[in-house]
């Protein structure tokens, strides 16, 4: 009965798959002659002209910083021709030549590009300045949760709020593990979040893609989160995720991490030997099922540790710590989070307080740094800038046709483009501001999108 069963099961899903083929065969033919003929192609080619449009600084305004990365500072900032707020991750040129974070940079640029999920940040636009490479990524007004944790009071969370944090760094990593990139770096410091309390992991700068079935090998990271096969400089696949989501899930409960005290002042080299050698230990604040995934996260031998079985993320979410999680929620984003921050408040240090960067001399730039560039500023990534175009109803506002299913003046070639409407108040002042034609920007308003789809009709 079962070989009958799975014949019937292959036969069908072949018939399937054939059904399938003819259909692409069928829609690539015709069909697609036709839509390519449309104003509906018309209007595909002009979104797609507008998505290339190259980016600048003038794409965005400026505003406060927000803190500090590797390579230069993250400030908030706005797309002008949409209102879309971002932050904006700063490289600085002659930094990135003086610590050779050429290939780390790239990297990061390049792995964000390729994922696309809401616990992980978005890359949005890479460009560049004179002085800076700049990746514009999801905005997380939230702060991060090594704030939250050592900062609002008594260290630590409740056990609420610490399962909602793991369950989604969870499905963070899963979304990752599934693009064969290992993130290397979990710490409270990498998690950010957001204004309705949800939380993405960033700074991807560590993160690796692990050719199928060649482990690799790479003794990064930080002190103290670190795991063994790391520290001993072993081959591995996406074993110190794993690794890390236990350091996180331990420090959230504890309000300390598991191998060095909070302000601990040690060395490397002892915090590295805790890790290889010692078992962490559990106070009151852990319950049964919280300890027992702690210790099953942080066990030594890779080849024992949740999550690095067969079952992969499988196995860590059916564990009993997650049994309040329902991950069909959480992945579809509906899920509430049990903290909201306030919308008033500012969940990072200040401004004041955060570390300058000093001048970088005796490094040129040279045509060598300008191939990297190139290969860096590649403007804006096409998932994200399609959100941004329908979160801002710039989509909807745009994308009208005629009456009755006919084309839109926009979309007729032979008719001239309408010059933009100005108002009374407009007019009056475009005497006075002639002076200033030099220091324009680039778009600023929704209108200003409408006149550049006016102006980029594809002739078919």
């Amino acid at each position: 009965t079962t070989r009958h069963q799975y014949t019937n099961k292959v036969c069908r899903s072949d018939q399937i798959g054939k059904k399938c083929v003819a259909l692409h065969d069928y829609l690539k033919g015709a069909p697609f002659s036709d839509y390519q003929n449309s104003m509906y192609f018309d209007r595909f080619l002009q979104w797609k002209m507008l998505e290339r449009q190259p980016i600048t600084k003038d794409t965005f305004r400026q505003y406060r910083v927000l803190g500090k990365g590797g390579f230069g500072e993250v400030c908030a900032c706005q797309v002008r021709a949409t209102g879309k707020m971002y932050a904006c991750k700063k490289l600085e040129k002659k930094r990135i030549k003086k610590r050779k974070g050429e290939a780390m940079a790239l990297n990061e640029k390049q792995i964000l590009e390729k994922v696309n999920s809401r616990f992980v940040v978005s890359l949005a636009y890479a460009y560049e300045t004179k002085d800076a490479l700049c990746l514009v990524l999801t905005l997380m007004n939230g702060g991060d949760l090594k704030f939250h944790i050592y900062s609002m009071g008594t260290p630590g969370f409740e056990k609420d709020r610490v399962q909602f944090y793991a369950a989604q760094i969870c499905c963070g990593l899963d979304h990752l593990h599934q693009e064969s990139i290992v993130y290397r770096d979990l710490k409270p410091e990498n998690i950010l979040l957001d204004d309705n309390g949800h939380i993405r992991i960033s700074d991807l700068g560590l993160a690796i893609k692990v050719p199928e079935g060649e482990p690799i090998r790479g003794r990064v990271g930080t002190v103290g989160y670190m795991a063994p096969e790391v520290i001993n400089n072993e081959r591995y696949g996406m074993s110190p995720d794993w690794w890390g989501l236990g350091c996180l899930i331990y420090e959230m409960t504890a309000g300390r991490s598991p191998f060095r005290a909070r302000k601990e002042r040690v060395k490397r080299e002892e915090v590295e030997k805790r890790v290889q050698e010692e078992e962490e230990e559990y106070s009151d604040k852990f319950t049964e099922d919280t300890e027992a995934i702690c210790r099953a996260l942080l066990t030594k031998d890779p080849k024992q540790r949740l999550g690095c079985t067969v079952e992969g993320s499988a196995a860590v979410k059916a564990h009993c710590f997650f049994k309040n999680i329902n991950f069909k929620r959480l992945e579809a984003g509906i899920q509430e989070p049990s903290f909201v921050p306030d919308p008033r408040a500012v969940y990072c240090k200040d401004v004041l307080d955060i570390e300058q960067f000093s001048t970088v001399k005796g490094v040129n730039l040279d045509q060598t740094d300008n191939d990297f560039y190139f290969k860096f500023a590649t403007g804006c990534v096409s998932i994200p800038w399609q959100h941004e175009m329908i979160d801002t109803e710039c989509f909807s506002d745009l994308n009208v046709f005629g009456p009755h299913g006919t084309r839109s003046p926009d979309l007729d070639w032979m008719t001239p483009p309408e010059p933009p409407r100005r108002s009374l108040l407009d007019r009056i002042l475009r005497r006075h501001l002639h002076s200033y034609n030099q220091m324009t920007t680039s778009p600023t308003s929704k209108h200003n999108v409408h006149i550049a789809l006016y102006t980029l009709r594809p002739k078919i």
